[in-house]
């Protein structure tokens, strides 16, 4: 299993229509953005995290792909604790800066953070239990611009091999000590960040050239989609008219 990607087949969720699925995921996300609150927010990414644990995702995976989002929640609810709001909660003193935390901004960024938070485990969910060529398909359907499409398939492809180049470099350069201390890292990183740049060029032109060959006219076929099943249709109506009637209480 790739740490980028997972797809839980064996999952309920994972049979569903890919476009049903984004319809519903983007219903909801409107939802979760113009929610005046957190009691919503809250109660999405609580849902959207037991759906996560129910397909099983490994522990390492669901790890880095929520710890972004966690540090971007935490550095919006220090920069809203201490920089806005008119009622004191508490004060720090560090190195001589006093630094005074106040409730308006610790409710201001309670509600921005569980709006990430949400968001995230939402779009978490679409993500986990559908793979990425029906995904594609479905932002087809939806009318997205297939130039934009098109950059997505090629990014998805490549992104794996350069990762593995990446992998072969850094492995090459840890055998040579080349992270034994802070100078011999800076140096690694910048030869390393160099060699994948020439090598995602080198990919680009190749890929072009072959495509090209193959006749290649700027037109990707994608994937048809299946006609909708009348049991999906009625379980989304059904999730966005209580979601919807979740948000208007």
């Amino acid at each position: 299993m790739h740490l980028l990607e997972y797809y839980a087949s064996d999952h309920w969720l994972s049979r569903i229509d890919a476009r049903i699925k984004l319809l519903v995921t983007l219903i909801v996300l409107v939802m979760v953005l113009s929610y005046q609150g957190v009691g919503f927010q809250l109660l999405v990414a609580a849902l959207s995290l037991t759906m996560i644990m129910s397909m099983k995702i490994p522990w390492r995976l669901f790890l880095l792909r929520f710890s972004e989002p966690l540090l971007i929640v935490l550095v919006v609810l220090l920069l809203k604790i201490f920089f806005t709001g008119h009622d004191p909660l508490f004060s720090l003193n560090i190195l001589g800066f006093q630094l005074t935390a106040y409730r308006e901004g610790l409710a201001e960024g309670i509600a921005i953070g569980s709006r990430i938070m949400a968001a995230i485990s939402l779009m978490a969910v679409l993500v986990y239990a559908t793979p990425f060529p029906e995904l594609m398909a479905a932002l087809s359907w939806l009318r997205v611009p297939r130039g934009f499409i098109e950059i997505l398939l090629y990014a998805y492809r490549y992104i794996f091999v350069l990762f593995e180049e990446a992998m072969v470099i850094y492995q090459a350069q840890k055998n040579r000590l080349g992270y034994a201390n802070f100078r011999n890292r800076l140096s690694s990183f910048g030869i390393l960040t160099g060699s994948l740049i020439l090598k995602a060029f080198e990919q680009s032109q190749t890929l072009s050239t072959a495509m090209v060959q193959r006749g290649y006219d700027g037109n990707m076929p994608l994937f048809q989609s299946r006609p909708f099943r009348s049991s999906e249709i009625f379980l989304s109506c059904l999730v966005v008219t209580v979601m919807g009637i979740l948000w208007r209480i």
